[in-house]
């Protein structure tokens, strides 16, 4: 479970880094793609009962929402 959990971790850090050089560069559909992708790691996570507090800002999740400025 350990592989598990540090490649789940590997890949919610790579979509965070991605949603942020997408936010850098004005590209708003990206960011979205980014965050949603972020959110079901962290359901596949919840799903295995792999406690995710404190990888992702959740503020930065809410932000990353279609429509939000």
């Amino acid at each position: 479970m350990k592989e598990f959990t540090t490649t789940l971790r590997s890949q919610v850090d790579q979509a965070k880094q991605a949603m942020t050089v997408a936010r850098r560069v004005g590209h708003d559909y990206e960011v979205h793609l980014h965050g949603a992708r972020i959110r079901d790691l962290l359901d596949v996570a919840a799903r295995h009962g792999i406690d995710a507090t404190g990888w992702v800002d959740r503020t930065m999740l809410d932000d990353a929402k279609l429509g939000a400025s």
